[in-house]
């Protein structure tokens, strides 16, 4: 009961009120797409440089627009939307890895991102990258070790094998994308952001991430989750943000926006 009753209370302020852990106030993402290509693109941007040039020809492309909203502690929020909606564009921004063109973000605590091509060392063994990660998240070497076995067999990488102690190389896509979520979800988050990762396993392992997720959530922390499988969204969260062309068309309860989402799409 007194865990319940800390978890409660780091979800609400002291005022009682809900927590908010992200706010997007009115967020515009723009890429910038520079060069005029053709033959000889290469030396007259060369030419551009060496002369400080702005190059005559960039291209805008707006990722993110206008987008506002707020989370709070023990939300998993589900972002859908067709592709280039903007949904991972949206979290790269949360987690500080974008500039806003206008408007802001604002996050209470340290929010993490995990996609599928979060970046560990293919060339060293699985178990030398659940230290790598562990470490790269803020874990001590001790929490690591404490929590190694549970990351090993959270991610079932030697169900069929040793293959802990094999390169990341000789993983498939599926196994790596298993053992990334595998190190995320060892750590308790402020602010976790999944981007497809629950997309690359089997149902069994789909169904081990969903539960941790909702512990996550149990734990006061937020979640975001992008995915095109309505059913993990579903299975997994209570709020749902649908995005298309940047533009964020509803925010609402997962049932009722997914709902209008399969009906606009003829799913």
């Amino acid at each position: 009961m007194a865990e319940q009753n800390t978890a409660a209370e780091a979800a609400t302020t002291p005022t009682g009120e809900r927590r908010p852990t992200v706010i997007a106030d009115e967020l515009h993402i723009v890429y910038r797409v520079y060069g005029g290509g053709g033959r000889g693109g290469a030396v007259a941007a060369l030419n551009r440089i060496v002369k400080r040039q702005p190059s005559q020809s960039v291209r805008k492309v707006h990722a993110v627009r206008g987008v506002s909203f707020t989370s709070y502690r023990g939300e998993a929020i589900g972002l859908i939307g067709s592709n280039g909606s903007g949904k991972s564009t949206l979290l790269r921004a949360i987690a500080g890895l974008l500039p806003a063109e206008s408007g802001q973000v604002f996050t209470d605590g340290q929010p993490s991102l995990l996609g599928v091509n979060a970046a560990l060392m293919n060339d060293l063994t699985g178990e030398k990258n659940v230290v790598l990660g562990g470490l790269a998240m803020g874990m001590s070497r001790e929490q690591v070790r404490e929590r190694y076995d549970g990351i090993v067999e959270f991610s079932g990488i030697n169900d069929k094998g040793d293959f802990i102690t094999l390169p990341m190389r000789t993983y498939s896509s599926g196994m790596a994308a298993r053992l990334r979520f595998s190190i995320a979800a060892a750590k308790d988050h402020d602010v976790l952001m999944i981007d497809e990762a629950l997309a690359t396993g089997d149902r069994k392992f789909q169904k081990r991430s969903e539960a941790r997720i909702r512990e996550l959530r149990k734990e006061a922390g937020t979640v975001f989750l992008v995915s095109h499988n309505n059913k993990s969204i579903r299975d997994t969260c209570d709020r749902v943000l649908w995005l298309e062309r940047g533009e964020l068309l509803m925010d609402g309860p997962t049932d009722e926006v997914i709902k209008a989402y399969e009906k606009e799409m003829g799913k």
